[in-house]
């Protein structure tokens, strides 16, 4: 999902570009000028790169430590669907009081994955 929106806010960005919407210079020192459309799908992207990565290491040290069982896996799943839910609210209505909710979902399971791990491990 990352590499989705990756390419989309690239594409995004291209297309602004092309059509003349946006001067290159007006976006070199950051990305407030963007049009609407190119934001929102740069914010979804930026977003991935702020909570998922505690889900990645989680993962990884559940499954080094060999305490990924099937709550935990279903843990995961949920979480991974929380955040399908949160990019795709994100890039399409953007409604914060869906968004939130969403977001809040997957933290909380991130939480209790990494409570989890403490819990297998110090047994």
């Amino acid at each position: 999902m990352t590499f989705i929106l990756l390419f989309w806010m690239g594409r995004e960005r291209y297309v602004a570009v092309s059509r003349k919407e946006i001067d290159v210079q007006d976006v070199v020192y950051g990305d407030g000028k963007w049009p609407k459309k190119a934001r929102q799908v740069a914010a979804s992207f930026h977003n991935q790169l702020e909570i998922p990565p505690f889900f990645y290491l989680v993962s990884v040290l559940a499954l080094l430590t060999d305490t990924a069982g099937p709550a935990f896996l279903a843990l995961a799943w949920g979480f991974v669907l929380s955040r399908i839910a949160h990019a795709a609210i994100h890039v399409t209505s953007n409604d914060v009081k869906l968004r939130g909710p969403a977001y809040i979902i997957g933290v909380f399971i991130l939480i209790a994955m990494w409570i989890m791990l403490a819990v297998q491990v110090m047994r």
